[in-house]
Parts: structure tokens; sequence; C-alpha cells
């Protein structure tokens, strides 16, 4: 026989054993208190037992019976079930909740300058954005998308390369006038270096040192300058004209184009090691909003 029993009435009866109370799981479902007993008591007239043993004690507490407590696990996985396959249809969807991890420096550098582009393209896709120095977990944290630098290689996700990357010294126009000198690799000694410690614990990234091997100058003390641990404020460093900065391309590509920053000794090529990769759960691969946001991201990287 199939169960008259609608699902709001399982529902009042696991928030009320869960609360032990018609009045508290009324505020949590938004009905009257008169509302939950009913629909409570269609369910144990359906059943043809009692699912509480209903005592005083200055007010009604509800305690589950014994038959009840042995059949509550069940009731809640089914809705938690139920919850899930909910939100695996709002995925399908091409609107809603996108959400982007990426770090913070490449969010205000080079994401936030362009985001308005996706968002005039996909009005119907909320962009929320994770921005996080470490990895984050992509399934407890519901991350759909993100951008990642590293050697491509991430357990558990699908790595497209989106950027490749070099790096070269940059500083402001003023401090170009201001030190007018700096016409061959080896005037840096008379200047501040700003070093990146966000890049420390990237195995392989060039730092001063290795630009300046490559430069051919060994007399300049690598181990003095400014150290800033963040890509960003290490670039609004150089064009406060705090010093020179070992830029990395992508960062930097703004600010260069806007005049802000001017290249220094652009003969002298250093190609990171490291790139930046587009990464996501294989399982996620045909939502519609990931594959709007990876093409665009794709074009943005293109262009």
């Amino acid at each position: 026989m199939k169960s008259p029993v609608h699902l709001n009435a399982l529902r009042a009866f696991e928030a009320s054993a869960r609360h032990q109370s018609f009045s508290a799981a009324a505020a949590e479902l938004h009905v009257t208190p008169a509302a939950v007993g009913q629909l409570v008591r269609t369910l144990e007239e359906w059943l043809g037992t009692p699912l509480f043993h209903r005592g005083t004690s200055g007010r009604v507490r509800l305690v589950p019976t014994e038959a009840a407590e042995r059949a509550l696990p069940e009731i809640r996985a089914g809705f938690d079930r139920l919850a899930l396959g909910l939100e695996r249809l709002k995925e399908r969807s091409s609107n809603g909740v996108l959400t982007v991890t990426v770090s913070p420096a490449f969010a205000a550098r080079w994401l936030l300058p362009r985001i308005e582009r996706f968002q005039a393209a996909c009005p119907d896709t909320d962009v929320r954005l994770d921005t996080n120095l470490k990895p984050v977990d992509f399934v407890a944290q519901r991350i759909d998308i993100g951008v990642r630098y590293g050697t491509g290689s991430w357990p558990g996700l699908v790595a497209e390369k989106l950027m490749d990357e070099e790096v070269f010294p940059v500083c402001s126009p003023r401090l170009l006038r201001e030190h007018g000198h700096l016409q061959k690799p080896g005037d840096l000694a008379r200047e501040t270096l700003i070093h990146d410690l966000s890049m420390d614990s990237h195995t392989g990234f060039p730092t001063w040192e290795t630009w300046l091997q490559k430069a051919g100058v060994l007399e300049v003390a690598t181990a003095r300058g400014m150290k800033i641990n963040n890509s960003a404020a290490v670039l609004q460093a150089a064009i406060d004209a705090r010093g020179i900065a070992l830029a990395r391309s992508v960062m930097a590509r703004d600010d260069l184009a806007t005049g802000h920053l001017v290249r220094l000794f652009p003969e002298i090529t250093l190609v990171s090691p490291l790139a930046y990769y587009v990464v996501y759960r294989a399982e996620c691969s045909s939502l519609p909003r990931l594959v709007a946001f990876r093409d665009w991201l794709r074009k943005e990287a293109a262009a």
C-alpha cells in the first residue's frame, strides 16, 4: 500500500525529536506549534503507534519512543541524501553561485580587474571568491574551480595550464627618473631590492640571486633589501618607489600596461618553471557555470 504520509510529517517528526519540543521545531520549520503537532499526529495515526512519550515538567517535553529512536538515524540520513540530491540538481544549472579559489595576490592583481567581463557575459552566475594562500579541500569547502600556481600536479584535481610566467625587475617611473644611473644590471648594487617571501615555499621559483646570476652580476648583496610576503604588496612597494622588485609577469601585466611600472633590462629573460593552472574536480567538468568560467579564463589569458 502506498504511504499517504507527506514528507512534511516526517520533517516535523524529526525536528520535534531533535528539539524535544513542538514549539522549537515549529520555529525551525517556520510554522505554528499546532501545525507541527498535527503533522506528527497524522504520522502516528498512519503508523498506529505513538512516537513520543509526552510528559510534563513545567513545560511539555517530548521524549521519542524506543521505536522512534531506532528510526531517526535512517530518517535523518534520508533527509541528508535529499539535500545532496538538490545540490546536484542546482549544480547542473547555469545560474547560481560559482565558488572560485585563488590566491589573494592573483585575485587583486589579475582576476578582480577583469571579473566584470565575466559577470557581463554570465549575469545569472554569482561568483564567490575564496582567497587562500594554501590549497583548499574542494569537496569539504564546496569549491567549484580555482587557479593555482605550481607544477601542475594536485591530487584529485584536473589541472589545465592557463599561463606561463616570466620573472624580471621592475620599478616605478619616478624612481627611474630619480635614479637615472640604472643603465646596466650591475647598477642594482646601489638600489633597495624588494623580495617576495610568498614564493619561498615554491621550489625552483627564481629569486634575485637567480636573476642576477643569469645577468652575469656577482657583486650585488642579495640578502639585503625589503622583504614582503605578498606578491601584490611587492608590486605596490615598487609602484611607491620603495625599491626595485623582482616581478612576476602575470601579476605585473596591468601595471606595466598602464605605466605604473617599468620593466628593467628586458633583454634578460628568465622563465619561471612554475605556471598558472585552472583546477577542478573531474566529476564536475561538465557543470555549465564551471565550463563558462573556465572558458572565460582561457579567453582572458589568451588576450
